[in-house]
């Protein structure tokens, strides 16, 4: 699959999670991101990285359901969390599986210095 392919199979997957979520998308974008996953406003504005369009599709649903959870809590309370459990199950192993994989690319930027 191109580049420009996964970035629309993304964003049509964004806007699944947002009709199940009930949260109105006024603005998606995805694009290059230094320090993170993703980023949202409460203004219904929704920036993605592209570093996720390599990964899998398990990961890219804890990302958007992750943000656009933002939306109704801005935090990562009980309430947060509970949400998370109840639309991903287990999410816990996806959070470290994407903490591994920040933790490998630093390593390997570190190396190549």
């Amino acid at each position: 699959m191109t580049e420009p392919d996964r970035k629309r199979a993304f964003k049509d997957r964004v806007h699944h999670w947002s009709e199940k979520l009930g949260v109105d998308v006024v603005w998606l974008g995805v694009r290059p991101m230094r320090n993170k996953w993703a980023s949202c406003s409460t203004n219904g504005y929704l920036n993605f990285s592209t570093d996720l369009l390599g990964l899998r599709q398990e990961l890219w649903d804890y990302v958007i359901v992750h943000e656009l959870l933002h939306f109704f809590i801005p935090n990562h309370g009980k309430l947060w969390k509970s949400l998370m459990r109840a639309h991903l199950g287990e999410y816990e192993a996806h959070e470290i599986e994407l903490k591994k994989i920040v933790h490998d690319f630093a390593l390997q930027q570190s190396r190549q210095r």
